[in-house]
């Protein structure tokens, strides 16, 4: 296959060559003879096979090997045929998405691969409001191949503070089904179901979960509701990111059943503690106080890109989960810089065992 240079920059100086990428970070590559630059060169002016390569500059196949390898660990390198989705249609449509993997490509790592796997990747998202509303414009943008939408209530003017998928003609209506009409709206060719439900336990998930790949979203209304999404997930081994915000804390987790903690397992050491705490207070009372929803369109929109974000990794696996068994909560009051608090781990946690 052709191998083809990323779109980066670079300049010989001495015997070195250096190399711009990532605008963040120069790379340098020692070049004394100037063979590097000419692999560069030759590169850049056409993808190119291996062995086209090693004729062109005069050396051995195998040495051409041994640049590519290095170069390759650089993430400098892909091959022409896995640049693209091989349909111009596609192609155009994706073709933001397909840039961004660019960034994290490889001669093992097509980026066209990443989309393909989005393409045929299934989302059960719960709750379309607050953070769930553009979560699920998000997921749509990546072009995740089916979802299923769950909710249980109306579109109501308050909610147009901060959930962008409804108008004002929308008042009244189901929020899960207008949330699905947008979504085959945005993109025909997504498959997705509507599902106008309460959650009131984990078995009320268990039909919804035949070939879902993730959870991602979060319920409102009881303060349990996240132990029993936890619960369903866990024991059906699918992943779970879930969002929301506190009156002054933006924050996300995600549970990975079988290699991270879950949120029982949190809970059940915390419930065990003497938490002296505000947290603590909060949460021993938590079923007595009434809270306002404070979540305004920004940090609705920041919950929801943060929930994606963490989606995309398990779906596409091109870096690992950044919050799989712990909190990452983001401080209203130190300019939303993240801070990572891992779940509590119980040994004996009645859903996962950990």
């Amino acid at each position: 296959m052709r191998v083809v240079l990323k779109e980066c920059l670079w300049e010989s100086m001495g015997d070195e060559l250096l190399v711009l990428f990532d605008p963040r970070e120069a790379i340098t590559l020692g070049d004394p003879d100037g063979q590097v630059a000419a692999l560069f060169a030759e590169l850049r002016r056409e993808p190119r096979t291996p062995a086209e390569l090693a004729r062109s500059l005069g050396v051995s196949e195998a040495d051409i090997a041994g640049a590519l390898d290095v170069l390759d660990s650089l993430s400098l390198l892909e091959y022409e045929e896995h640049r693209w989705l091989g349909d111009p249609e596609l192609d155009r449509r994706h073709f933001s998405n397909l840039a961004f993997f660019g960034t994290f490509s490889g001669l093992d790592r097509p980026r066209a691969e990443y989309v393909r796997r989005l393409r045929a990747a299934h989302v059960l998202v719960l709750g379309v409001g607050g953070g769930g509303s553009s979560l699920v414009q998000s997921l749509a943008g990546l072009g995740v191949g089916r979802l299923t939408l769950v909710d249980r209530d109306d579109v109501e003017p308050r909610n147009f503070a901060r959930q962008f998928l409804y108008r004002h003609a929308d008042i009244g209506r189901s929020k899960v089904d207008r949330a699905a009409e947008w979504v085959r709206e945005y993109d025909p060719s997504i498959e997705v179901r509507a599902v106008d439900r309460w959650i009131t336990g984990p078995d009320d998930l268990k039909d919804l979960l035949d070939g879902v790949d993730l959870i991602a979203g979060g319920l409102d209304g009881d303060p349990e509701a996240h132990l029993w999404v936890n619960e369903a997930a866990v024991r059906a081994g699918v992943p779970i990111v879930v969002g929301g915000m506190t009156r002054s804390q933006v924050m996300y987790y995600s549970v990975d059943p079988g290699k991270s903690a879950c949120v029982r397992c949190d809970w059940e050491n915390r419930a065990g503690l003497e938490d002296a705490s505000a947290e603590g207070f909060f949460e021993r009372n938590r079923a007595a106080i009434t809270v306002t929803n404070t979540l305004i369109g920004p940090l609705a929109m920041q919950i929801g890109s943060l929930v994606a974000y963490e989606a995309l990794r398990y779906l596409t696996g091109f870096e690992p989960p950044v919050a799989a068994g712990c909190f990452v909560k983001l401080d209203l009051r130190a300019g939303l810089q993240p801070e990572r608090q891992p779940f509590a781990t119980t040994p004996d946690c009645p859903v996962c065992g950990s």
